[in-house]
This record gives structure tokens, C-alpha cells and sequence, in this order.
């Protein structure tokens, strides 16, 4: 089998797997969404039990008062921590391999290619700008979830007003048509911008970005074996400029492995696991 072919199955290999897992969990959510409109509204948990964010958005009222922000409870918690200890273990895989609103935009962008609609390539210096109103949206909410006492952000959310599935059983525009407009210019941004919500508003995957930048995983370049295709980079579906990464890709990066099974040279891109040595060994990472 020559060097294309197997570059070629293993890049269908990862994202068959990837887009197994992405599915899985999208219908996890549509699942219980369903569910909870269907059975018991009062013993069903709502998409709110299930909302990581949520637990980062609560966490200053429970230091302070020992209560939770109205709608939140213990689980939001929990998935807020279990999402911080695997970002700084395997990097930003939630954003790209589980969380369902990541999965929706992947299909505004199967949609873009099968229906030859152009992509748009955002400028770099435009890009690396608006990079930063992911930390302006989180630090938004923090402070009017802190200062209002309720879940501030719930109000114009587009993975709420989504996947809770209110649109479908009991739509009510006059209360929450904000977060549904929200959503339509989301979906819209990300069927010519891949992942355009992702990449400039999403405040868990801020979040997720900052940490991600301490992760003990990290997908690396090696500069002297690599040929400059440019293959990783075009491949890459939050933009971001892996052929130049020195070597780091960074803590956008969605762990989604597009660039390193695009790369023709096996060495060129590669998964490592950095970790911490001792004092006095001479280095602060050794790469494994």
C-alpha cells in the first residue's frame, strides 16, 4: 500500500471514530431533551442538569453563600470539574470530539461543502482579534451571573435554545427569541465559517482554551521535518495555523486530530504528553 493510502485511511479511520463519538453524545442530549418533555417534566432532569458551564458560572455564589445559581445544581458542578481535569489531561478533545453544539457546527460545514457554498478565511489579524470575545463573553457572564443571582447567560444561549427542544413543544418567542436569534446567526456564521461560534463566542470553550494552554497533552510540530504543505492548516476546523506552529498548535486547538492524520510525514505532527520534572533535572517538560 503506498504512503497516500495509508495517509488516506488513516484519515478516515480518525474521523470515522470521531464522528462516532460526536454522534453519540448528540443523541445523548437530544435523548434526554426529548425525555424530559415527554415524560415527568418535575422527576425528569431538564438540558440544564447537563449544562458544564453552568457549574463554572455557579461556582463564585457557591464559595460565597454555600447555594447555587437558580436552575443549577450539584451536576453542573461535577461536569464543570470532570471538563477541567480532562482539558489539562488530553487537551481541548471536549470541544472536538463532545460537545453537541461543536458537532452542529461540523454539520453547517458539511452542508457549506455539499452544497459548494465558498468558506471564508478570515484575515489573521481579524481572526486573532476576534479570538478574544470568547474571554469577553465569559467574563461577561461571570460578572452579570455574580451580580444578578440567576443563570444570566440562559437568557440568549443557542446551545439551550437549540437542544432543549422548546422550539419543538412549547416555542415562546416573546421570552427567549434573543437566544434563538442567537442561535440562527450562530448556525449561519458556521455554514461559511467553520466552527465560527466555536472559534469567537463560545464562552465554556474560553474557558477550555485557557486551560488547554497548561494541558499535559499537546499536539506538536517538529519544524525540521516538516515540508510546509500547508495540508494540516487547510485541514485544521477552528483555523488555526499549524504549519507554522512553533511547536505547540496552541490552546485553540480542539484536539480533533484533522492536522496530524492530514500530514504526509509521520514525524512532522505528533500527539506528545509533556510532563513536569523534577527541580534541578534541567528542563520544565520532558516529552514522552
Amino acid at each position: 500500500m503506498s504512503a497516500k493510502a495509508q495517509r488516506l485511511g488513516a484519515i478516515r479511520s480518525t474521523r470515522t471514530v470521531r464522528r462516532v463519538v460526536q454522534g453519540a453524545f448528540f443523541v445523548f442530549i437530544v435523548f434526554t431533551a426529548l425525555n424530559h418533555h415527554l415524560s415527568d417534566a418535575e422527576t425528569t432532569p431538564s438540558l440544564h442538569a447537563y449544562c458544564p458551564f453552568g457549574g463554572m458560572a455557579t461556582l463564585f455564589r457557591l464559595v460565597t453563600e454555600g447555594q447555587y445559581v437558580q436552575k443549577l445544581h450539584p451536576s453542573n458542578v461535577v461536569l464543570f470539574v470532570a471538563i477541567a481535569i480532562g482539558t489539562l489531561v488530553a487537551g481541548g478533545a471536549f470541544c472536538g470530539w463532545v460537545c453537541p453544539f461543536g458537532t452542529l457546527n461540523d454539520i453547517m460545514s458539511w452542508i457549506r461543502r455539499k452544497l459548494g457554498l465558498p468558506t471564508v478565511r478570515v484575515p489573521a489579524q481579524i481572526d486573532r482579534w476576534l479570538r478574544y470575545g470568547r474571554y469577553v463573553t465569559l467574563i461577561l457572564i461571570l460578572y452579570m451571573t455574580a451580580n444578578t443571582v440567576k443563570l444570566w447567560f440562559g437568557d440568549w444561549d443557542p446551545y439551550y435554545a437549540v437542544f432543549s427542544l422548546d422550539w419543538l413543544f412549547e416555542l415562546n418567542l416573546a421570552g427567549s427569541w434573543v437566544a434563538y436569534a442567537v442561535a440562527i446567526v450562530a448556525l449561519a456564521a458556521a455554514l461559511f465559517i467553520p466552527r465560527a461560534w466555536c472559534r469567537y463566542a463560545c464562552p465554556l470553550g474560553g474557558a477550555v482554551s485557557l486551560l488547554n494552554r497548561f494541558s499535559l497533552t499537546r499536539i506538536r510540530r517538529d519544524a525540521g521535518d516538516c515540508k510546509r504543505c500547508g495540508l494540516c492548516s487547510r485541514e485544521c476546523p477552528v483555523g488555526i495555523d499549524v504549519e507554522n506552529a512553533a511547536p505547540d498548535v496552541g490552546g485553540d486547538c480542539i484536539g480533533c486530530l484533522e492536522c496530524v492524520t492530514a500530514c504526509p510525514r509521520k514525524a512532522s505532527l505528533s500527539v506528545q504528553l509533556i510532563l513536569p520534572v523534577l527541580p534541578g533535572a534541567g528542563k520544565s517538560a520532558k516529552e514522552a
